[in-house]
């Protein structure tokens, strides 16, 4: 049994230690961890209204950020003492903009210190010099609001976390392979680890493994899901509750969270590790996309391919065709949904 999700948050702040809201794949958590702050990775909510998001952000925007911004502006997330976004899509770099101007001409809107992680994916050696120059502005900007310098061993230390925990998601993936955990189950263990000191989330993901090796195989029709990220469990509930079992998936609150590790206890090796962090459809090529999900598909032993995509996520779409035709399996695009929902008929066909 998991915990809940905030249990972890509210014990770190009872301890009187900061906390860090990030938007994101591509915040380097362990500049976080090694500076003393909790990553807490934030997420949406269907089930909420997002019309105040949605009214400073403007329309054509996918509704994650829309709810995002609402919960902040309704501290649903509790204290945050910073705020860290990163550019991993056109959405989470709008939000950051109007929280900047929110911060300048609201002021009794109380927002905590913000920055900006600006994380480019282009293959070349001048991409990796301005990463690597904005992996050292974000490790100063953390070093100047805490007040606490990250020494090169407090880095050391959180790169191995940080590292161990996505070895252990690997090893959970190899068991949705054979169909021992719902694809419902592993999303809310990410969603779990994201939320807790890395050294609990190790301990969680530890234990988690323990109980797998002997569990018989979850029922329904293996799938693997491709299209738009999924911070929380409506659409993979719904799918699995239809007979489907989701056995893998290339976003990143899935399978691409820990798809590399960082390897070296330095800046570099960080830089490295967050430009190529997987072939995410916000800035992968369709080539680069449709290979890996071609390869994952046999991996897991998925029997079709499910693209599930939001009203206003475009880039997903444009994947597909090569998705179907390099994974060689029956497949099927749902497109245009509402965040939170899916049409049944339209992905059990």
């Amino acid at each position: 049994m998991l915990p809940e999700r905030g249990d972890a948050v509210e014990r770190w702040r009872a301890a009187g230690r900061p906390v860090a809201g990030y938007v994101g794949a591509d915040v380097p958590v362990e500049l976080l961890t090694a500076a003393g702050v909790l990553p807490l990775r934030l997420t949406g909510s269907p089930a909420e209204d997002a019309s105040a998001g949605r009214e400073r952000l403007g329309g054509g925007l996918d509704a994650v950020a829309c709810s995002v911004l609402t919960r902040l502006l309704d501290g649903a997330y509790g204290h945050l003492d910073l705020l860290v976004l990163s550019r991993d899509c056109e959405a989470s770099l709008r939000l950051f903009y109007v929280l900047r101007e929110i911060r300048r001409v609201e002021p009794s809107i109380a927002l905590p210190p913000l920055h900006l992680v600006d994380v480019l994916h282009l293959p070349h050696h001048t991409t990796t010099r301005y990463v690597l120059a904005k992996v050292r502005q974000f490790r100063s900007w953390l070093e100047a609001v805490t007040g606490r310098r990250i020494g090169d061993d407090d880095l050391a230390a959180a790169v191995a976390a940080h590292d161990r925990v996505r070895g252990l998601l690997r090893e959970i993936g190899i068991h949705r392979g054979h169909r021992r955990l719902t694809g419902t189950e592993a999303l809310a263990a990410v969603s779990v680890v994201t939320a807790m000191p890395v050294g609990e989330a190790e301990k969680l993901v530890r234990d988690l493994l323990s109980t797998l090796a002997h569990r018989e195989p979850r029922p329904g029709r293996p799938v693997y899901l491709t299209g738009s990220s999924h911070d929380s469990p409506e659409v993979y509930r719904a799918l699995e509750d239809a007979g489907l079992l989701i056995v893998g998936e290339d976003h990143d609150w899935g399978d691409l969270l820990a798809v590399s590790d960082v390897g070296a206890p330095t800046e570099l090796a960080i830089a490295e590790r967050y430009q190529f962090a997987g072939p995410a459809a916000p800035r992968a090529s369709i080539v680069e996309r449709a290979a890996h999900t071609a390869a994952a598909v046999r991996a897991r032993g998925a029997g079709a391919l499910l693209a599930y995509v939001r009203r206003h996520d475009d880039a997903p779409p444009w994947d597909f065709p090569a998705q179907r035709e390099a994974a060689g399996v029956p497949a099927t695009l749902v497109d245009r949904q509402e965040y939170g929902r899916i049409d049944l008929a339209a992905a059990t066909r």
